[in-house]
């Protein structure tokens, strides 16, 4: 059973790296037109390999421009947000590229789907051999 419990466990930090890929995602997208924004983004598979070895990076700070921001400690695990490239020069400074947003939400999207459809075949496996086995 340790190899379901080990396949399971993988397939739940794909999905939670994918589910927090996808609020980065839209964060950037959420921030498409604010000034001096930089969009901001992290390596699926680095995170993954941390993840899966143990290693987080601990809290990823929120930041607090002003004085009335809340403090809040963000997100947790194996992801390290860093800025993307710059594909796009815009004048108030903001480096979101809609084009690539979408792209990688979509992309992103469909990764998440299929770990899900791992894990659901992965459960009809289960629940054939054991309808196999009391018969």
């Amino acid at each position: 059973m340790s190899s379901l419990e080990q396949h399971l466990s993988v397939y739940s930090q794909a999905m939670n790296l994918r589910t927090q890929r996808h609020q980065v995602l839209a964060s950037n997208i959420a921030n498409a037109d604010t000034p001096n924004y930089k969009a901001r983004d992290f390596s699926f598979d680095k995170a993954m390999q941390n993840a899966m070895s143990g290693r987080g990076n601990g809290s990823i700070a929120l930041a607090t421009t002003a004085s009335g921001h809340q403090q809040g400690s963000g997100m947790t695990g194996a992801a390290a947000l860093q800025f993307r490239t710059e594909t796009q020069s815009a004048a108030d400074g903001n480096t979101v590229d809609m084009d690539v947003e979408r792209s990688q939400i979509a992309e992103n999207a469909l990764q998440y789907q299929i770990v899900s459809q791992f894990i659901s075949d992965k459960f009809k496996g289960i629940r054939s051999a054991l309808a196999n086995t009391s018969s």
